[in-house]
């Protein structure tokens, strides 16, 4: 039995700070870009969110990927 795994749409998931805590902790909120292509290389996204971030006053702390995949049976 052979598995393949089709490729389906990626998330990026950008962290941020917001702002800090009475006690100085950083708080951080995140951001989400659904139905990112399957194909986009992760350098592409990586410039994406620090272009995308660059126009904000929130620094950006972290960048992630989460891609889904679909698993079939040959």
């Amino acid at each position: 039995m052979s598995i393949i795994a089709e490729a389906l749409n990626s998330a990026l998931i950008a962290i941020y700070q917001s702002g800090s805590t009475p006690a100085g902790s950083p708080v951080t909120r995140q951001k989400s870009l659904s139905y990112v292509r399957a194909d986009a290389s992760e350098e592409a996204l990586y410039d994406v969110a620090q272009a995308l971030f660059s126009l904000s006053q929130h620094p950006l702390q972290d960048v992630q990927l989460k891609r889904n995949f679909r698993l079939i049976e040959e």
